[in-house]
């Protein structure tokens, strides 16, 4: 009991040191991300009677209002780390409405043509890409991979699983924990573009990795498959 009062203590304590400077155009967020870390701890610090242990915070859940901070902070770090690779037009980074973060890599730069195997070339840029999703690990990994309609589409199902897979495999083996990593294909049936020009097949030619926040309360959401595109972005 003591020790929920001290967090609650902690809690007043920091409301109200979030809302002293009324000048501060980031008093909002921050406000909120203090909200959702107090709330994490207090759940985190309920006690299990049965074992005499603390509960909830293992979990690895964000709370509230800190989900949105969370995923601003990943958000930045990603673009920091991959500006080179978004100005060279091989990575695109984009926030989805659910606080997602969805980046798609441009296949030519990543796959040879026909094959499922990384090329050397763009390891590097999986190895940022790695290291940043291991330090932000509140999130689940969504792999998919597309492609053009050249061929069947039974072959381009085929393909585009095993180059998600190969994405996969490489980010478990560069530290991302396994039980987080999901992999799918779903091969011609979410175009980009018209495929009746290779400059829109080539759009088509994609993996795309969606990195969805773990909420408390609805942990299972994170671990759900994205929603098809149906060839936008949404």
């Amino acid at each position: 009991m003591k020790r929920l009062v001290g967090v609650s203590l902690l809690t007043g304590t920091i409301l109200l040191a979030g809302c002293t400077d009324p000048t501060d155009p980031y008093r909002k967020t921050k406000t909120g991300a203090m909200v959702g870390a107090v709330a994490g701890a207090v759940i985190g610090h309920q006690i299990n009677h049965k074992r005499g242990a603390y509960v909830g915070a293992a979990l690895g859940a964000l709370a509230g209002g800190g989900v949105g901070y969370y995923m601003d902070r990943q958000q930045q770090e990603l673009e920091e780390r991959l500006a080179r690779e978004q100005a060279a037009h091989e990575l695109e980074i984009q926030r989805m409405k659910d606080d997602s973060l969805k980046l798609t890599l441009d296949s030519e730069v990543s796959f040879d043509f026909d094959s499922a195997e990384i090329k050397h070339g763009f390891q590097r840029t999986l190895d940022k890409l790695a290291d940043v999703i291991q330090k932000y690990d509140k999130t689940v990994v969504h792999v998919v991979g597309h492609t053009d309609n050249v061929g069947s589409a039974a072959y381009n199902l085929r393909l585009s699983q095993r180059r998600a897979e190969a994405v996969g495999r490489y980010l478990r083996a560069h530290g991302v924990a396994p039980g987080r990593i999901h992999t799918e294909g779903r091969g011609e049936s979410e175009p980009r573009a018209s495929n009746s020009t290779e400059a829109g097949r080539q759009l088509n030619r994609r993996v795309e990795i969606f990195l969805k926040p773990v909420v408390e309360g609805a942990e299972e959401r994170a671990h759900e498959p994205p929603p098809a595109s149906s060839g936008r972005y949404y």
